[in-house]
């Protein structure tokens, strides 16, 4: 099964993420587990970037789907450029979109994923209202 990311999107965050010798399985290539892993990171740093983490005791976005299309093997040493992208708000959610590449060609996409995410009252463990200013940020 393959997801396509769509055309409309918002361009939210991008970053620089290191191939660490670890990342490679035994066929020399990054392991598909890692590419779900880059997409983490660069979905966490951007919630830290606009102050949108989860709080325990409070509110904020869990992801409830994922996947990842894998186009051009990525290998160690190297660096991965991941942009991430989102679209679609809801009531309760909004998709995020990210792409892989190298610095050095970063038209050339070697994999592409998203998640829904979902905004959650854990101590009600509920779905609530994406909060106006995420709603604002998304869009």
């Amino acid at each position: 099964m393959k997801y396509e990311i769509p055309e409309a999107k918002k361009l939210v965050f991008e970053s620089l993420i290191p191939i660490r010798w670890g990342d490679m399985d035994a066929m020399g290539h990054v392991n598909n587990t890692t590419y779900f892993r880059y997409l983490e990171t660069i979905r966490i740093d951007w919630l830290r970037s606009i102050g949108g983490m989860p709080n325990p005791l409070g509110e904020g976005p869990v992801i409830v789907n994922a996947f990842c299309n894998f186009y051009k093997q990525l290998e160690y040493p190297g660096e991965v450029l991941v942009k991430m992208y989102t679209s679609n708000p809801a009531r309760t959610t909004f998709e995020t979109w990210g792409t892989m590449a190298l610095p050095d060609a970063p038209d050339v996409i070697c994999a592409a994923g998203g998640a829904t995410t979902i905004w959650v009252d854990f101590p009600k463990q509920k779905a609530i209202e994406l909060p106006q200013w995420m709603r604002s940020i998304v869009s």
